[in-house]
Parts: structure tokens; C-alpha cells; sequence
């Protein structure tokens, strides 16, 4: 069992438009809803892949019991705490005559502190199982940042995988628990250290300094540009596979999703970033975030290099 843990999950909309107009009328041809989020995200791709994941995390409101029975029709497990806020919506408007697609994101609501104990007695129950413990996105208003710390040390009690699809204060704090696997993208990754990532040299350079904070493997995504990863003894850069996308929204909760995979499967860092970046390549073939087509994903690590680089 591999453990999702986010606390902001999303009832998903996605609204197709063959050319979009601002301050305008515009009718969609196509609207699809689903659920969403990155730790719902992150589930759904390791149920495509033959795991067993559970996602960990807040619901509530008309929302929240949607999404809910999304993703008990799609057979993924939960270990929801019900809360007085709605769970929020974010609508995904693609336009056609643009290639465009922009993401409309509402804020999560406030939870108690309650609210998160509740959340974290379920999350301490279910890792005594897991073999992997993934947290992803920011947290909700209201819940402490240490709780990718938390979440970590649980990890490591039961033996599982610690990995942190995350940036700024939850995964700062969670570094001093050494987590097995950190992910910032280049951008997050700026921000949080404060200095420019404008080429792959002070990438690497910032690699190091997570890794010497306590990461023990980092990899740090840049959209269309390769991806870096570094366990810590040395360097790989993977290509990015050229692809027409429907939609990329969703297309790093599958890199993470395919990366945990092919990682419990005992690939390398290189190798199982080979399959994670087919895995993101192939979610932005599908029109709703967090899902690919088995078929897309193995022709498109095929498409995909990992090459060693020097330190």
C-alpha cells in the first residue's frame, strides 16, 4: 500500500472551448468533472500502475462527498476527515484555437486544529502498512507545517519511503527527518533558497544544498526542459518526451506517481525518473488531470533518456 497524503484535494473541472473570448459569452463542447488535487492526483496514476494507494486528507460539504464517490468508483481507498468547509473547486478552461489551458484555482478552507490530529491519527494508523509515504502540494489553512515532518518520522518508524512533492516551510522543516526523496520544480526550488536557477550548473548547486540539508535524493523538474536528479552521489538528466498536450495540468502528481513506482520496484534514481517523466508526458495526453493510458506510457519511456552527468 502507498500512502497519498495532501491536505487541499479538489473537485475537478475541465471545460473545452474551441476558441475562448474575454468579457464574452463562450460555450464549451466538451465539460468533464473528476477529482483532483495533488495527493488525489498522485493516487489515481498509482492505480492505473497496479498499486494500492490511499489517499489521506481533508473533505467536507456537497464537494467533498462528490469526490468521495469518485474515487471509491475508481477503487481508491480513502482516509478522509470530514470537515465543516467545502471542499474547493478548480476548473481547468482549454482553448482550442490557442493551445492554451488555464488553471482557475480556488483556495482551500480553513480546518481546526482538531481537524489535523484527526488527519494525523489516521495517517499514523495507515503507515504502519505502507510501503511508501507520499506528501504532496501545500497544506490547508490551519494546518501546522511541521506535518511533512511528522509524516516523515512516520515513514521511518514503519520503514516506508518518505517523499515530498512540495516547497517553501512543510518541506524545510520536513529535511531535518532526512526524507528518502524530495521534489521541488526549478521555480519552487528558487524561491525557496532565494537564488537564481537560470542554468543547470546553479541547478546542481542547489540539489546539493537540499541534499546537504537532509534530502537524500532530489529531483527537480522544469516543464518541457530535462529534469535533474541527484541521490546524493551523483547526477542524471532526463529528456523530456515531445509530445501535442491536451492538457498538463495533473503531469507532475504523475511524474511523482511513476517515480514512487519504478522506486519500490528497485529501479535507480535515473531509471525510474526515465519512466516518471513518460508518466507526465503521457497524463498531459488525457484531457482530466491525474490520469494516463497504460498504452501512451509505454511507448513514451521508450522516447525517454537518462543520461549520468558529472558532479
Amino acid at each position: 500500500m502507498i500512502l497519498c497524503i495532501g491536505t487541499t484535494p479538489a473537485a475537478q473541472r475541465v471545460m473545452v472551448f474551441r476558441k475562448l473570448t474575454l468579457d464574452a459569452v463562450n460555450r464549451a463542447i466538451t465539460t468533464r468533472d473528476g477529482a483532483a488535487g495533488k495527493a488525489v492526483n498522485v493516487a489515481k496514476v498509482l492505480k492505473t500502475l497496479g498499486e494500492e494507494p490511499v489517499v489521506a486528507g481533508f473533505v467536507g460539504g456537497e464537494r467533498g462527498a462528490q469526490l468521495r464517490s469518485l474515487l471509491e468508483a475508481e477503487g481508491v481507498a480513502l482516509a478522509m476527515v470530514t470537515v465543516a468547509a467545502n471542499t474547493r473547486q478548480c476548473i481547468t478552461v482549454i482553448d482550442e484555437s490557442a493551445g492554451t489551458q488555464t488553471e482557475l484555482v480556488e483556495e482551500s478552507g480553513a480546518v481546526s486544529l482538531s481537524d489535523f490530529e484527526s488527519l494525523m491519527a489516521l495517517i499514523a494508523a495507515r503507515a504502519r502498512n505502507a510501503r511508501a509515504l507520499v506528501m504532496s502540494g501545500t497544506v490547508a489553512p490551519g494546518v501546522p507545517p511541521d506535518i511533512y515532518l511528522r509524516c516523515t518520522r512516520l515513514a521511518y518508524e514503519s520503514g516506508a519511503l518518505a517523499v515530498i512533492d512540495a516547497h517553501g516551510p512543510p518541506l524545510f522543516e520536513a529535511l531535518a527527518a532526512s526524507p528518502g526523496l524530495v521534489k521541488p520544480n526549478r521555480a519552487e526550488l528558487s524561491g525557496m533558497l532565494a537564488v537564481p536557477l537560470q542554468d543547470e550548473g546553479s541547478a546542481k548547486c542547489a540539489m546539493r544544498d537540499l541534499h546537504a540539508r537532509g534530502a537524500q535524493r532530489v529531483v527537480v523538474t522544469a516543464g518541457k526542459d530535462p529534469v535533474l536528479a541527484f541521490d546524493g552521489r551523483g547526477f542524471w538528466r532526463i529528456s523530456v518526451p515531445t509530445i501535442r498536450a491536451v492538457n498538463p495540468i495533473g503531469s507532475g502528481d504523475a511524474f511523482t506517481a511513476a517515480l514512487v513506482w519504478r522506486l519500490l520496484s528497485g529501479d535507480d534514481l535515473g531509471q525510474a525518473c526515465r519512466w516518471a517523466n513518460a508518466a507526465g508526458a503521457a497524463n498531459a495526453l488525457t484531457l482530466m488531470s491525474g490520469e494516463l493510458r497504460l498504452p501512451d506510457l509505454n511507448r513514451l519511456v521508450n522516447e525517454t533518456r537518462a543520461e549520468q552527468i558529472a558532479r
